[in-house]
């Protein structure tokens, strides 16, 4: 069976354009894992920040990549999003200022779903958190677990519009559906706003025809919804975070970071973004 029949036809939805209202809140989802979430939230809040917006970047997931992507140890961190979404410990008190704010993640919250299961309002406790805090950023980017388990279901909750970083190769393609169908089911009973903002294709290697094809099935089935940024494979995205770096930082004149400002151009003006294929 082809790919292609293995993706839904959603109705596609133009591009955001310049003077529309953005999402505020954006998670960044995908359950098949690696493929470059973390990456994508915190360079694209770093390339936010660099336009001068004020940035919030949630780290939902237990493994707590983006937490050491900014140079900090989650072993050793005492409060986490864990105390925030189990025991309503204030936002605020759990945010790090680093190259851009870090709610923080730490192995607690690997416990979470467990511990939030039994309580009512579980998928909301998310949204409740960040209300002290929503008019104190421009954007917040919420980081999400490699699952569509009730951290994801708390961030689509909580959200305005859905990233999707989708790697281009095949088993990737075929998550997309289970995703959309999670999300149809979110607007349905929790949250009527939350739509996809954009599929960002993640892991483009030119020289594969493979990964041209994914991306000309990504367009096909969703159109408008897929960026024309590509991130490309590169080395730096592996050595950043070895230094608590972003990429924009830690080599800020390369390519991956010019990448990553490209989509952050994108995402906030609809422009057209520079040719790399």
């Amino acid at each position: 069976m082809g790919v292609t029949r293995l993706l839904p036809r959603p109705n596609t939805r133009t591009k955001t354009t310049k003077g529309a209202q953005l999402p505020k809140v954006i998670a960044f989802a995908n359950q098949k894992g690696g493929v470059a979430k973390t990456t994508t939230t915190l360079n694209l809040g770093v390339a936010f920040k660099e336009k001068g917006f004020r940035v919030l970047v949630v780290d939902l997931d237990p493994q707590g990549n983006l937490t050491m992507s900014q140079g900090l140890n989650p072993d050793e961190i005492e409060r986490s999003m864990f105390d925030v979404l189990v025991h309503r410990l204030p936002i605020e008190e759990i945010i790090e200022e680093r190259e851009i704010d870090v709610a923080v993640s730490s192995i607690d919250l690997a416990g979470a779903e467990l511990a939030l299961s039994s309580m009512i309002g579980r998928e909301r406790a998310l949204e409740k958190a960040l209300t002290s805090i929503r008019d104190k950023y421009d954007y917040i980017l919420l980081d999400t677990p490699p699952s569509l388990g009730l951290l994801t279901i708390n961030a689509f909750v909580a959200a305005d519009g859905v990233i999707v970083p989708v790697q281009c190769e095949y088993l990737s393609l075929r998550g997309l559906v289970q995703l959309e169908n999670t999300l149809t089911m979110i607007r349905e009973n929790l949250n009527p706003r939350v739509e996809i903002q954009g599929i960002l294709p993640t892991m483009f290697d030119k020289r594969l025809l493979h990964s041209k094809e994914a991306v000309d099935i990504l367009t096909e089935n969703f159109g408008a919804l897929v960026f024309n940024t590509k991130i490309r494979k590169t080395i730096r995205f592996a050595e950043a975070p070895v230094k608590g770096q972003s990429v924009m930082s830690y080599d800020p004149t390369g390519e991956a970071a010019a990448l990553y400002r490209d989509l952050a151009k994108e995402v906030l003006n609809g422009a057209k973004a520079r040719e790399h294929a």
